[in-house]
């Protein structure tokens, strides 16, 4: 967990000041990538999201304290002018400065506090196997999403359910669930699919992805399929930060086999991560 401490650190001690995500990363000693997908999969929160939180909270608290110079307290937290600290504080808070400094604020959830490691999300993972995957063409029901909304996936799988077993050319039972594309705001997409051949003539509406071949850091999630977050959370705050292996960019996924029952939600999930070869 150290990087994302020492991560966090930084930011509370230098969110006023110009910081990048490149200064952040190399603070933690991780890849940029790493930082924003660890950071996400642990907050919900792209990070330069949460320093700008962070710069706003503390303009927002100058100001309930009663601070007379709006200018000045946009320029303690790293802002070069009234007009653009506003139009951000406006973005975050829902409010101009001059409102919440007049009537408080309007919602007090908005405001971003400091945030604490949560070591009871870790769980105790197997060594993962190293896997050189073979080509795949996956294909089904897509979306996009990021940390804060993945809690949505599930409803894409209930679309997809009824399709498995009738997407033309379709390999097997086995389901994947592909995450790609992502981007450092925590986005990033997500297919509900199955393995379909090179030539399948897909139905319109089927999102299809073609994933190389790659080497692979495979995890095995055990618990029940609602306990999937501690292992993503496991897999990037503590596994890879004390491994030599570097994760990479390219399409991940969730592998559905037959060990696991999609009714109940139990049964064995395997965790694909492409890593450098």
């Amino acid at each position: 967990m150290q990087f994302i401490e020492r991560a966090i650190w930084f930011i509370e001690t230098r969110f006023a000041e110009e910081i990048t995500l490149d200064d952040i990363a190399g603070v933690g000693g991780v890849s940029r990538f790493h930082l924003s997908r660890s950071f996400g999969s642990m907050t919900g929160l792209p990070v330069m999201a949460y320093v700008r939180g962070r710069r706003l909270t503390l303009a927002a608290q100058k100001l309930l304290d009663g601070a007379p110079d709006i200018l000045a307290v946009a320029l303690d937290v790293g802002y070069n002018s009234h007009e653009a600290f506003t139009r951000a504080f406006r973005d975050q808070f829902g409010q101009t400065p001059e409102h919440l400094r007049a009537h408080g604020i309007a919602d007090p959830k908005l405001l971003v506090e400091p945030l604490r490691v949560d070591e009871t999300l870790l769980a105790d993972l197997a060594e993962p196997r190293i896997v050189d995957g073979r080509q795949l063409r996956i294909a089904g029901l897509s979306g996009r999403y990021s940390f804060a909304t993945n809690h949505s996936i599930p409803a894409l799988w209930q679309k997809f359910a009824p399709h498995i077993g009738h997407v033309p050319g379709q390999r097997g039972q086995v389901t994947y669930g592909v995450t790609a594309d992502f981007d450092e705001d925590c986005s990033f997409g997500y297919i509900a699919g199955v393995e379909v051949s090179p030539t399948a003539d897909l139905d319109a509406g089927m999102a299809c992805i073609e994933i190389p071949v790659q080497r692979y850091a495979v995890f095995a999630h055990g618990g029940h399929i609602s306990t999937m977050r501690r292992t993503a959370y496991s897999i990037w705050a503590q596994y890879f930060p004390n491994s030599d292996l570097i994760p990479t960019r390219g399409a991940g996924f969730e592998r559905y086999g037959p060990e696991h029952d999609s009714f109940t939600g139990h049964g064995l999930v395997e965790v694909w991560v492409p890593i450098v070869a």
